[in-house]
């Protein structure tokens, strides 16, 4: 699921850059893209993070 909308936001980045035909557009539209990227950065971060994590306590809890 996460996949498919990460897919879906890159598709509609790369539709709105091939749309977009000013200069001060293509600006707006690529710093757009940088701050979208940096939060899906920073959501996979945290999903791996919990993914560790849970590995872990599950890691430890059989070893007890």
């Amino acid at each position: 699921m996460e996949k498919f909308v990460a897919g879906i936001l890159l598709g509609m980045m790369g539709g709105a850059l091939l749309v977009a035909n000013s200069k001060k557009t293509r600006a707006l539209v690529k710093m757009s893209q940088d701050e979208i990227k940096e939060k899906i950065d920073a959501y996979i971060d945290e999903k791996l993070e919990g993914f560790e994590s849970g590995e872990d306590k599950k890691g430890k809890k059989s070893a007890q």
